[in-house]
């Protein structure tokens, strides 16, 4: 096989080659392995090889739904035993986990060939993929481009033809991001619905979840088929799918009633281009039946980001002491941004902590009132096309002011200069869509509906209740069939 061939499969497509014994899994994986070698010197997308591992995986006899398929997982949380974990972090770039996550496990048992990590920016903790430690990835729509983040490599990997699949992961929008600039599908499930044990009971107090970013849908469902349910001594067990993710995308959706929205929440400005991409969804929508309707949730959207980045300090102060405490490393090994994040994390007190996480039951209940009306929520994914390679950066100026407060250890200082509004228009004001979401425990997905005037994908984003990813999953194959994406392919 070759990569013109290989491209032109999904991963589903591909188990079935390998399950006919027209392909073999470690021709697959010599594509895909060559495929990397080609283009990731421009995209940097995979900083961590796995080539052993690979290699004897490619050669065994595997089971599961995609059974020889070549795949990466994610450089943070998704734990391979004896391959670091460096969670884009210099800090963490020698911590060797002794065993899988659970979710790696899956991964394997639905038959995966993982040959290498993707980037994620230090600690999963921006919407752009541009760490210290391994540097900024790219676009492959446009390489002076970020492909977003945190799942910023994965999203690369898959839009430049390395996989067609890959393990991603979202707390504040980290699937939906990169899928939304790449031109991919992304789901995110709700809380519980996929493990994330062993090592931890739940990610960012359930805001996050794992799943994938992929070219089909149908990978999507197979993929959350393989991986959907609690592990041994999950703290939260959700009600389970009333059947298979993959069989329900046969089902054409019933006649749905949708709002929509594309005023941001933080009343940040929105570029055209978002507001005609949820515009343009909206028609495409109506011409298959649906019924849409300018409406939004009643949620105080500047009270959902405050919270957002409370929860945000407290698990970056959390993380870095963890790694001084486990590891024995010095909180000076971050990057400087992280560790003021840390330094506002240690300087809340826990009653302020609580009192933030409290109203994500506010949240909560605001989109449950919602979905009386509505069946889902349509927004776009992003407010501003991807930015710049370094465009996001701290200014020179901001960066010497920084090292001055931390140097101080001024947070409790910060915190009352009202800093933590400021940085939630400033932080989140490219992507104040998606937070809703995480905070409010739904599932969610970013669907690749809309191009930009000069030819950069820019996703739309839907929000269902509590336990609705075969909806969400059945509307997407719809809209995937009416206006099909998987074919445009990124210029790299």
């Amino acid at each position: 096989m070759n990569f013109e061939e290989y491209r032109k499969q999904d991963a589903t497509a591909l188990a079935a080659l390998v399950a006919s014994k027209q392909v073999t899994a470690a021709e697959l994986l010599e594509v895909a392995q060559a495929r990397c070698e080609a283009v990731n010197p421009q995209l940097n997308a995979v900083v961590t090889r796995m080539a052993e591992q690979a290699a004897e995986r490619s050669t065994a006899k595997l089971k599961g739904p995609f059974a020889g398929v070549p795949f990466l997982i994610k450089d943070i949380a998704q734990d391979y035993a004896g391959v670091p974990t460096t969670s884009g972090s210099r800090a963490l770039k020698d911590y060797v986990p002794p065993h899988h996550s659970e979710l790696v496990a899956r991964f394997l048992k639905a038959g995966t060939v993982i040959f290498g990590k993707t980037n994620t920016p230090e600690l999963a903790l921006k919407g752009v993929t541009e760490p210290e430690l391994f540097g900024p990835t790219r676009n492959p729509w446009d390489l002076g481009r970020t492909p977003g983040g945190s799942s910023g490599g994965a999203g690369a990997a898959v839009a430049g033809g390395i996989v067609p699949m890959a393990g991603a992961s979202d707390g504040g929008g980290s699937i939906r991001i990169p899928a939304a600039y790449c031109g991919l599908f992304g789901l995110r499930p709700g809380r519980g619905r996929v493990p994330a044990g062993p090592r931890y009971a739940e990610f960012w107090e359930g805001a996050s979840s794992e799943h994938v970013l992929s070219r089909s849908v149908r990978d999507s469902a197979a993929m959350l088929d393989a991986i959907h349910g609690a592990d041994l001594g999950a703290p939260f067990v959700v009600a389970p799918p009333r059947g298979k993710y993959l069989a329900a995308l046969a089902q054409v959706p019933r006649k749905l009633k949708i709002g929509y929205n594309a005023v941001s929440p933080l009343g940040t400005p929105v570029d055209p281009e978002a507001a005609l991409a949820v515009a343009h969804s909206a028609k495409l929508l109506e011409s298959l039946g649906h019924t849409v309707e300018e409406a939004a949730p009643g949620i105080d959207g500047e009270a959902l980001a405050r919270c957002y980045l409370i929860m945000y300090f407290g698990q970056v102060a959390a993380d870095m002491a963890w790694a001084e405490r486990a590891l024995g490393v010095s909180e000076k090994a971050f990057e400087p941004e992280t560790r003021a994040l840390g330094m506002l994390g240690r300087s809340l007190s826990a009653g302020e902590y609580v009192s933030a996480h409290r109203l994500w039951n506010t949240f909560s209940r605001a989109m449950a009132d919602y979905f009386q009306r509505y069946d889902f929520y349509l927004t776009p994914t992003v407010a501003q096309p991807p930015s710049r390679i370094g465009e996001q950066n701290l200014p020179r100026a901001q960066q010497i002011g920084l090292k001055a407060v931390l140097a101080a250890n001024a947070g409790k200082l910060l915190l009352k200069t009202g800093i933590v509004d400021q940085l939630a228009k400033d932080s989140l004001q490219r992507v104040p869509f998606t937070q809703l979401s995480n905070l409010s425990y739904t599932p969610s997905m970013s669907v690749p509906l809309y191009w930009t005037a000069n030819g950069l994908p820019l996703g739309v984003q839907f929000i269902a209740p509590v336990g609705q990813e075969a909806g969400l999953l059945q509307l997407a194959a719809q809209l995937e069939q009416a206006q099909p994406w998987f074919d445009r392919v990124a210029p790299i």
